[in-house]
């Protein structure tokens, strides 16, 4: 495999608890297991030739056209082959596995069938475990399937009729002809739990074309039930569907927690050093999305996180003293080291790679009030005990909250006052106020009370430039910052305050491009890092919410539908758009599909308002 493909040319598949990106050409260039956080078996995308990947696709050299799109309102992924002699597709899925325990496999099935003609195929699988960093053998076994076995991982490769595996080296590959109405399938299996808990067939039985057919049909009818407990009936179905699709596969079913997205050391700027690791759980993005999954009726998803949510303040203070760190593993693991894969060139020679983040133990105030938002999404916060735990965290945040910070933006330049932080900290203790006064709970109510409106004072004093007639992004700058389109959405300021509205006009004037918002201008506030970065989805989302709220509709709607054309070709959104309006970053990016449903909620509502007041 030479070359790499554009960031956004990749479907997603995934079980709940893993996922893989598939390449526009069917290749599947990224997948890691157990886990989401786990080190990866295919990672081409990073690496075209020490990153491994396994490539399944019609063998007719460049005389396809290739088109890739998803089962309607399912995770199951199609890529056509159009040849002159013959029309066939690659079949994608993994099986959901929704087990409140993780799982040790996990199954990515690729069914090829030809729908029109003959068409010869080509199967080449080339594992590379631990990024790529470890050796694995390879075995045999008597039913013809080959079993890859890495250091506390096999993947087990099974083929039904009439593939045949061919051992090349430390690599398999197959070739084989389907004529109209006969499908073949290459089932990949993982297995992971050191080499006392290795089958040596994780695989189980040959898998038979009926057996893959039934695994088809059962993923689609998950998908296609799960979706049915939407209640969107908006303008924009499609588009929310797939982003809540992709918001499930990319949450982690044994314990609810949501990854920021599905991969790691994709580049903000191609050749740049903004590699991060997204594979982790941000108190931010998971408190943010709960009242998205509410909304949108899936309130299974949104409780599932508010437990995970209590969960960390219940474990008490990190080892930082804060009583929640900004990030952690699916499973409640609050250590991200971070390491730099030197062996991988990344993405286009974007290098360092980094796996883990060195950013969860930065100080970020703002998380105290996001997850006080979460939590006041519900009714019950977590009986008795949860509103203790609650209330403890906000009493401590009373004497804290006063400090410089990262801020949201993980800046790697040094602490700041950042008004973003403060708006946050200032959410936490009105929701902390409302809930106790209205479920008659214990607290230091007037304490709080106290708190919140010198929090207020202090940004209204110190977060506002006079000068800019607008909301800045810390006590000691002018630059804007596009976090703080949040400020009427949490309803510190009305959508109509002439300080707000002042404050949009500004950013429109100066991080807007094209519709495309940019987080802040990192020229006039260093943030740390070497070069630039593309516009920020999230904010472009939120700056089409701001704007449907502040009743300039017509501008909002202009600026969803174009945001839209910049979806790549099955709907999916990285973190950024660049310059040329290519996709940047970490892919895909669950904040910015969460955004999106947002701003499709808020305009909804909006445009409805209007027409019913329309004569």
């Amino acid at each position: 495999m030479n070359g790499y493909p554009a960031i956004a040319d990749h479907g997603i598949v995934g079980d709940l608890q893993t996922a893989a990106l598939i390449a526009a050409d069917s290749t599947v260039d990224w997948w890691c297991t157990p886990r989401f956080d786990s080190p990866s078996l295919f990672a081409s995308l990073l690496d075209s030739d020490r990153g491994g990947y396994c490539r399944l696709r019609a063998d007719v050299g460049d005389e396809a056209t290739v088109r890739q799109l998803y089962l309607p309102d399912t995770a199951v992924l199609i890529t056509r082959f159009m040849a002159p002699g013959g029309v066939g597709e690659v079949l994608d899925f993994m099986p959901p596995d929704t087990s409140p325990t993780p799982s040790a496999r996990h199954r990515l099935v690729r069914a090829a069938r030809v729908v029109r003609g003959s068409l010869p195929f080509e199967l080449m699988c080339r594992p590379r475990f631990d990024y790529g960093r470890a050796a694995h053998e390879l075995r045999r076994l008597d039913d013809g399937s080959v079993l890859f076995r890495g250091p506390g991982t096999d993947l087990h490769v099974q083929a039904t009729a009439p593939v045949t595996l061919h051992e090349e080296g430390t690599d398999v590959s197959a070739r084989f002809t389907l004529n109209a109405g006969e499908r073949a399938a290459i089932v990949l299996t993982s297995e992971s739990g050191g080499p006392a808990g290795l089958s040596g067939r994780p695989g189980g039985p040959p898998p038979t074309a009926d057996a893959v057919l039934a695994d088809f049909e059962a993923c689609s009818a998950f998908w296609r039930n799960w979706l049915r407990s939407s209640r969107y009936r908006g303008r924009w179905h499609e588009m929310v569907a797939r982003s809540a699709i992709t918001l499930k596969l990319l949450t982690y079913a044994p314990t609810g927690a949501p990854v920021a997205a599905a991969t790691m050391g994709l580049p903000e700027q191609v050749g740049g050093e903004r590699n991060w690791d997204y594979r982790y759980t941000w108190v931010r993005d998971g408190s943010l999305s709960v009242r998205a999954l509410i909304d949108l009726g899936f309130t299974a998803e949104a409780d599932a996180f508010r437990r995970w949510l209590r969960a960390r303040l219940d474990a008490g203070a990190t080892e930082s003293g804060e009583p929640l760190q900004i990030m952690y593993r699916v499973d409640g693991e609050p250590h991200l080291t971070e390491e730099v894969l030197a062996h991988l060139e990344g993405y286009r020679r974007s290098a360092p790679v980094r796996a883990g983040n060195a950013a969860a133990d930065q100080i970020q105030l703002d998380i105290y009030g996001e997850a006080a938002y979460a939590l006041a999404q519900a009714e019950d916060i977590g009986g008795v005990r949860g509103w203790q735990v609650f209330a403890r965290v906000v009493d401590w945040l009373t004497d804290h909250w006063d400090r410089p910070d990262e801020g949201i933006w993980e800046t790697r330049g040094g602490r700041q006052n950042f008004t973003y932080s403060r708006l946050m900290t200032w959410v936490a203790f009105d929701r902390a106020v409302r809930l106790a006064t209205a479920h008659s709970r214990p607290g230091d109510i007037a304490r709080w009370q106290e708190a919140r409106d010198a929090v207020f004072t202090q940004i209204i004093d110190s977060g506002w430039s006079a000068e800019r007639r607008a909301f800045v992004q810390h006590y000691d700058t002018d630059v804007l910052d596009a976090s703080l389109l949040l400020m009427p959405k949490v309803g510190f300021l009305t959508p109509n305050d002439p300080a707000w509205l002042s404050t949009l006009d500004a950013m429109d004037t100066e991080l807007v491009s094209d519709s495309l918002v940019y987080r802040y201008d990192p020229a006039a506030s260093p943030d740390g890092l070497r070069g630039s970065e593309g516009t920020f989805n999230l904010c472009t989302f939120l700056y089409v919410e701001a704007l449907a709220r502040a009743g300039r509709l017509e501008q909002a709607r202009y600026a969803f539908d174009k945001m839209l054309t910049y979806a790549n070709h099955v709907g999916l959104f990285a973190e950024e758009i660049g310059p040329s309006g290519e996709q940047l970053g970490n892919f895909p990016q669950a904040f910015t599909h969460l955004s999106l449903i947002d701003a499709a909620l808020a305009l909804d509502e909006e445009l409805d308002r209007a027409e019913r007041r329309s004569p």
